[in-house]
């Protein structure tokens, strides 16, 4: 994080309130769709309720190895990283446990963490440390 970024946060957190709301990390598969107006909806029921969503939480499908089903899950996945933008969720953890072939879905795991950037949104992944788009392709 650079110096500037880091005195933004400052000042913002200095001028924060607490709020009395409990931030929750949801699982996609409780969501019944991802279109912005149901992801509005589902914002606004959370927040009468209480809560604040923190995080949006996914399996992740990599188990095929073909291109074709690892280009689906990415694009499935970066459906994922706009629906948590759109909650205001700051992170979206996917986990990635059975991986077939590392080398096919590493490249669009980082392409994912290149979109959640630009999203706002922080990428988590857990698992398979084969597919970690930050460690070096040769690890």
């Amino acid at each position: 994080m650079s110096t500037q970024s880091s005195s933004h946060v400052r000042r913002a957190v200095a001028t924060a309130e607490p709020v009395d709301a409990e931030p929750v990390t949801i699982d996609a598969a409780a969501l019944e769709s991802t279109a912005p107006g149901d992801l509005r909806d589902l914002r606004a029921a959370l927040a009468r309720e209480g809560y604040v969503p923190a995080g949006l939480r996914v399996e992740a499908e990599f188990a095929t190895d073909s291109s074709i089903e690892t280009q689906r899950e990415a694009d499935r996945l970066r459906s994922l990283v706009r629906a948590a933008s759109h909650l205001g969720a700051g992170e979206l953890v996917v986990e990635a446990d059975a991986v077939a072939d590392p080398a096919k879905v590493r490249p669009a795991l980082a392409a994912l963490a290149e979109r959640a950037d630009r999203e706002g949104v922080s990428l988590t992944v857990a698992g398979d440390r084969a597919v970690d788009p930050t460690a070096d392709a040769g690890a």
